[in-house]
């Protein structure tokens, strides 16, 4: 390894060139090399990521500042509690009865001793919320997508993917060892190129995986046209509706409700880590897929139950899904005074989910900029290369139902002024406040 490619502590050094210069390299080399990035980030004001919350999750929070150690009130524009359900009273109500009921855990898988009477109550509502036939629980939204990946697919198949697909279907797919192609983000054309290519190779099954909401720019899936397609070709479409569970629909019931394809899904897997603000996954499909998924499926026979109070959350956000539609229509008034404010701002953003993306300009130092909006009290989540490419590096903001109209005013005031200050310009000043001071 030749030096210029060591580590110099330069700001624009990243975790491709630590994944790259540790090609052949020891473990104690790696570890050290990344120790040392990881301190240039902090010395810089640049470390950002595992801020540490003191607070329930909630449209406040309170953050520990990681430069002065100091507790401080920040606006939450980053968490996927969309509902607000983090904090609501019913669903506080529903897990001290299941801790009282149940206790705080079962100590197995579901298939010995971990399936408990409010777990098959969950995915009996999940089944009913989807219009599948039966549905079934993980530990976590990565296993369900492992799970039904590893426990439906071999060599043997064929999967087209959508490019922005989640890692873990991707990897799932790898541990599969299908024959995995990838078509460009939500291309249908590209789609069909490959449904030919699939015909002209040997395979047993066909299936098609998309998201109903992507999550780096909150766009969805056309599935009104893409269903249709997959069904004339024979294919099997796998549906990841993590982010759109309990945000599309007219009641929320998620991408399907939303294009008016409810109960036509064969395949959804979705989280409660999202609007459910809680853990784990599920999927959701005919009761022979189910069936055989439950023994089939690694990540799921071979994981503990999820504990009976993150159930009880679960169920109680249903409830609180299906007496409260207010919630929901507050949510959507959040997202669309978001969204034109940042239109009026100049930015190209739609409004298709709670998820709302501002794409970086090359000349402006995503780090510094993320530390701009941290020290104006607005949190917000930085997605910077290598997860993306350097041109669509962007800020993620997420609406939540709890948010007010002064929120939104707030948040648009400091996005504007960290466009106009941290876009790289002769004595631009990333950190200057005094015009927050009324904030």
């Amino acid at each position: 390894m030749t030096r210029e490619h060591e580590y110099q502590g330069g700001e624009n050094f990243d975790l491709r060139d630590i994944l790259l210069n540790g090609r052949g390299r020891s473990l104690q080399e790696r570890t050290a090399e990344f120790g040392a990035f990881l301190a240039s980030l902090r010395e810089q004001k640049n470390m950002l990521c595992m801020r540490t919350i003191c607070s329930p999750a909630d449209r406040e929070v309170t953050v520990m500042d990681p430069f002065t150690g100091v507790p401080r009130s920040m606006l939450m524009f980053g968490s996927n509690n969309y509902l607000g359900l983090a904090t609501h009273p019913h669903v506080r109500g529903r897990v001290e009865a299941a801790l009282r009921d149940f206790g705080i855990g079962v100590g197995g898988p579901p298939l010995l001793n971990g399936t408990t009477s409010i777990h098959r109550e969950l995915e009996e509502r999940l089944a009913a919320l989807k219009g599948t036939e039966d549905a079934m629980l993980f530990s976590s939204g990565y296993g369900a997508n492992v799970g039904l990946t590893t426990g439906l697919m071999s060599s043997a198949d064929i999967v087209l993917f959508d490019a922005y697909s989640h890692a873990s279907f991707t990897d799932g797919l790898k541990m599969a060892g299908a024959q995995a192609f990838r078509f460009a983000h939500n291309d249908l054309h590209h789609l069909e190129q490959l449904f030919e290519m699939a015909a002209a190779r040997r395979h047993t099954d066909l299936f098609v995986g998309v998201e109903g909401v992507y999550s780096m720019d909150g766009d969805v899936a056309p599935l009104d046209r893409l269903l249709p397609l997959c069904e004339s070709r024979g294919a099997l479409l796998v549906l990841d509706d993590a982010h759109g569970t309990g945000v599309l629909g007219a009641s929320g019931r998620g991408t399907a409700e939303h294009f008016g394809l409810e109960g036509k899904i064969p395949l959804t897997m979705g989280t409660f880590s999202k609007a459910f603000s809680v853990t784990g996954g599920f999927v959701a499909g005919s009761s022979a897929i189910v069936s055989y998924l439950r023994f089939f499926a690694r990540a799921h026979m071979f994981s503990a139950a999820l504990p009976p109070p993150v159930i009880a959350a679960v169920l109680g956000g249903l409830e609180v899904l299906e007496r409260e539609p207010e919630r929901l229509s507050q949510l959507r008034q959040n997202i669309a005074l978001a969204a034109r404010g940042l239109q009026e701002l100049g930015f190209d953003v739609q409004p298709s989910s709670a998820i709302l993306p501002l794409r970086v300009p090359v000349n402006m130092d995503i780090r510094q900029a993320s530390l701009a909006f941290h020290e104006r009290g607005i949190f917000v989540n930085s997605i910077e290369y290598p997860a993306v490419p350097v041109a669509q590096q962007r800020f993620r903001i997420s609406l939540m139902a709890t948010h007010t109209h002064d929120d939104i005013r707030r948040l648009l005031a400091a996005v504007q002024e960290v466009w106009s200050t941290c876009v790289n310009q002769p004595g631009a000043d990333c950190h200057d406040t005094s015009c927050l001071s009324a904030a």
